[in-house]
């Protein structure tokens, strides 16, 4: 009986050798669970200091997608901003469209899937807004959300000019001289395209300068941008921000009595998939690690 009992006792010890104990199981299971607990709560504090729990969204497996449409002169404080974002909310992931803002407005228009926009200027926006001025909203579209729009950032228009300066382009009025042979500026249906022509109408050169065939177009600032950079012109109207990210010289830069303020107004869409996420994101670009990203570009934050 004694030796039945031990060879019995002697099964059970070998099983539980093999399968591991229990206890043992339980005890690592719960320890990881805990440090697990540990981190995601670290995580949850820090980003609800700025306001950014992360308590909505996707995964890090799975994050949820955020689409931004954003006029083309944002295209690298926006992308830079974007990684800064990922930091803390890895758990979002953000798709940008960038192009003029009347082709985004376009798209939008048709159909496209976007959760926030931000146009280069207020005109496209409120082609938008069912708010807006129905002389301007002519079609009475109404793909604004109501109480999200605001003025995110101002940005100045500059007469850009290749290294080295060929043609000794100095200031806006030199454009109605012989030292000028080929201008660029945007087409007339995109923001910087609609600056250009009321800085060279208060001139009084836009007519004379199509006449003598001075006058080349780009599609959006960055194309202006590349032809200035290319020194395919001798100069071009854009953005501050962008003459500051390619590197090229300003010679001039439009005042008040030129142009209107150039203000681009973000706002998210009736048709937003992911409206919470775009309220965080939105409120994420008028903090200060946002501020000094726009500023050191050459925006200014509106007022």
């Amino acid at each position: 009986m004694k030796k039945l009992w031990a060879a019995v006792m002697a099964g059970v010890l070998a099983i539980n050798i093999l399968t591991g104990c229990p206890g043992s199981g339980t005890e690592s299971k719960t320890a990881a669970g805990n440090m697990g607990d540990a981190a995601s709560s670290e995580t949850i504090q820090e980003n609800d200091k700025i306001g950014l729990k992360a308590t909505v969204g996707g995964t890090k497996d799975q994050p949820a997608e955020l689409l931004i449409f954003a006029a083309a002169s944002m295209t690298e404080t926006m992308t830079e901003i974007s990684a800064m974002y990922k930091d803390i909310r890895p758990d979002v992931e953000i798709i940008y469209t960038f192009d003029s803002s009347g082709t985004l407005k376009t798209q939008i228009e048709e159909g496209a899937d976007c959760d926030i926009f931000i146009s280069a200027s207020q005109k496209q926006m409120n082609q938008l807004d069912i708010s807006a001025d129905p002389s301007i909203n002519t079609e009475g579209l109404d793909f604004i959300q109501e109480g999200t729009r605001f003025n995110l950032v101002e940005n100045k228009v500059v007469l850009a000019v290749p290294d080295g300066n060929p043609a000794g382009i100095e200031a806006y009025e030199d454009l109605g001289m012989d030292k000028l042979s080929l201008l660029c500026i945007g087409n007339e249906d995109v923001p910087v395209g609609a600056y250009s022509m009321e800085i060279l109408t208060s001139l009084g050169i836009l007519d004379q300068l199509e006449s003598d065939s001075k006058l080349t177009y780009g599609s959006n600032v960055k194309e202006v941008t590349t032809q200035v950079k290319e020194a395919s012109v001798d100069c071009g109207i854009i953005y501050a921000t962008d003459a500051f990210s390619a590197g090229l010289t300003v010679a001039d830069e439009a005042d008040k009595d030129q142009c209107r303020q150039v203000i681009y107004p973000a706002a998210i869409l009736k048709g937003s998939n992911n409206k919470e996420e775009a309220e965080k994101f939105l409120d994420y670009l008028t903090r200060n690690e946002s501020r000094a990203v726009f500023e050191a570009a050459g925006f200014t934050m509106a007022q």
